[in-house]
């Protein structure tokens, strides 16, 4: 008897766990969750904690995720206030704010997810038609998307979502426009680059035409220079030897005969017809320059100025 009983016993408390484990819940922090009876709503829990209710099939949980959620769309065409076609990709992220409103409206993440994409799009296309090219990619990009999402929250608000924000990942023309426009501006800024080649041409020549005049003038302006310079020089060392040989006629006479001796009288190219008593030879015959019966000596030259 006594077994049947612990038998009994245990059979009691599994059915109590069982009862316990069914009759019970849990809500993570990520999560609140819909308590349904026979598919009706009966409440909405969105504190995280262990909550009871009755064991299925009297009433079931649905968790939703109190995360913020992301939607990427599918890149769409459009066509800008400025007449051009543009392919635009965007990307949402959303929470779901009321989830009770959002369990009877969509059920559901996925079902939420296309009925957002739906509003997204239309949204989209709707305020970027009124806008300029230049406008989305360059100067008004952040008003446009948070008028966008703006826009979109007035909406997903019926469906108990929060659009957090909208973002516009890619706007760029199509793929045959953009491959006609990549030629114009490579056709463009080779012709700039021609332009800049042959301006740079132009000057590198006038710079180098002006260099080189200057270097002209330089060097003729040095040139005169040094030859006024060098003939002052040779006036005076003249004057000097003038003055200098004008002190002793006769060492001066002997002195230009040396040097016409060394001039003239060289080795393999010196041939002269003259007469052995000519004055050119009176320092051979007498180192004094005396001609044999001559009473005087010969006269000495005009002073000049030995070769350098």
């Amino acid at each position: 008897m006594s077994g049947f009983l612990r038998v009994g016993v245990l059979a009691v408390i599994a059915v109590a766990a069982i009862v316990f484990y069914a009759a019970t819940f849990v809500v993570q922090q990520t999560q609140s969750a819909i308590v349904l009876r026979f598919g009706a709503v009966r409440s909405v829990v969105t504190e995280p904690g262990l909550y009871f209710k009755l064991p299925a099939p009297f009433e079931q949980v649905t968790y939703l995720d109190n995360r913020i959620l992301d939607l990427d769309l599918p890149a769409q065409e459009i066509i800008a206030s400025d007449q051009k076609r543009l392919v635009v990709d965007a990307f949402t992220r959303y929470r779901i704010s009321d989830p009770l409103r959002f369990y009877q409206a969509v059920n559901n993440i996925p079902r939420a997810n296309s009925q957002l994409a739906s509003i997204v799009n239309g949204t989209v296309r709707s305020v970027l038609a009124e806008a300029t090219f230049t406008s989305m990619v360059r100067n008004d990009r952040s008003r446009l998307m948070n008028r966008i999402r703006d826009e979109v929250n007035r909406e997903a608000g019926r469906f108990g979502m929060t659009v957090v924000d909208v973002r516009l990942r890619r706007v760029d023309l199509p793929a045959a426009n953009s491959q006609a426009v990549f030629q114009r501006m490579q056709t463009e800024r080779q012709r700039e680059a021609a332009e800049a080649r042959a301006l740079g041409g132009q000057q590198s020549q006038e710079i180098r035409a002006r260099a080189d005049r200057e270097a002209i003038i330089i060097v003729a302006e040095a040139q005169r220079k040094s030859d006024e310079i060098r003939g002052e020089g040779e006036g005076e060392r003249n004057r000097i030897f003038a003055e200098g040989f004008g002190k002793d006629p006769e060492f001066f006479a002997f002195y230009r005969s040396m040097q016409a001796y060394e001039a003239s009288l060289k080795s393999g190219d010196t041939r002269m017809l003259l007469s052995p008593d000519s004055p050119f030879f009176r320092f051979f015959n007498d180192p004094s320059g005396q001609r044999a019966g001559a009473a005087t000596s010969v006269a000495p030259a005009t002073p000049a100025a030995p070769k350098p």
